[in-house]
């Protein structure tokens, strides 16, 4: 049997790369075998895994399903491909989570800021330097449809209170608080926990300097309730947000939504 693009293909002997082209994907002009750049003569054995590419060509949605099932498995990518998570605030974390999720595949992301790009963003946050002055929203969707054009990713230029984060975020499966401002990470709790029950929920707190990244936990508070940090570091008293320490806590938190998803919930 061979693995040809994420699928079984049955194997015979005699079989060379140029029989797959011709037979699976005619326009391919790289051709990897086992992870190797071959030519069409290449002569294939049993077990082999083989890629057949089109330089720049975008693959279909079934085929972006069929790559994420291999490597996750099909039962963990359908509860994945079925599940809705939030994201409030899109800065170093948010960013960062979003990034994350449409990786794996996670089927509709709801993303609420109301923030613009600035300079003094780039250096931690998940942007690109010619979207400087776009709105966050627009900036951080557009570049994600470019890591996975088949996420379902609606955004929302609103400054979220209370009200608002019951409102757009009422039917997601897990909902991530990644503000900077520690009276909104307060809000958005409160929020969660008086009016949101059932909904997971993975908050931050304690991601500043550049302190050693073991420090950064992940604590379970209530049930389906986590928080990602060390607890106790701010700017005030670490110095400034750094991309490699906000990085660890933004992996964390998607971590741990990954984990809500599937159906873990810590005792």
């Amino acid at each position: 049997m061979l693995i040809v693009n994420e699928r079984p293909l049955p194997f015979r002997e005699g079989m060379r790369m140029g029989d797959l082209v011709d037979s699976i994907r005619p326009q391919a002009d790289v051709l990897l075998l086992n992870g190797m750049v071959v030519g069409r003569d290449a002569l294939l054995q049993d077990g082999d895994v083989c890629s057949l590419i089109h330089t720049g060509e975008i693959p279909s949605a079934l085929e972006m399903e069929q790559a994420l099932a291999a490597r996750h498995s099909p039962e963990v990518q359908e509860k994945l491909g079925r599940a809705t998570v939030g994201i409030m605030g899109l800065g170093g974390l948010g960013s960062a989570v979003a990034v994350n999720l449409v990786k794996v595949g996670i089927g509709r992301l709801i993303l609420a800021d109301h923030d613009v790009v600035v300079l003094s963003n780039i250096h931690r946050q998940h942007y690109q330097i010619d979207q400087i002055g776009l709105k966050k929203t627009r900036a951080l969707k557009a570049f994600l449809v470019h890591i996975n054009p088949f996420v379902a990713v609606e955004t929302r230029d609103v400054k979220l209170d209370g009200r608002l984060i019951r409102e757009i975020f009422a039917d997601v499966d897990v909902l991530l608080e990644c503000f900077d401002n520690p009276a909104m990470k307060a809000v958005a709790l409160r929020t969660v926990l008086n009016h949101m029950p059932g909904t997971g929920y993975v908050g931050a707190s304690g991601l500043a300097g550049y302190g050693s990244g073991n420090t950064i936990l992940t604590r379970k508070i209530r049930p389906r309730v986590y928080i990602v940090g060390d607890n106790e570091s701010d700017v005030r008293t670490s110095g400034s947000l750094l991309a490699p320490r906000v990085g660890i806590a933004a992996h964390h938190q998607a971590n741990q939504a990954l984990r809500l998803l599937l159906g873990i919930d810590e005792a």
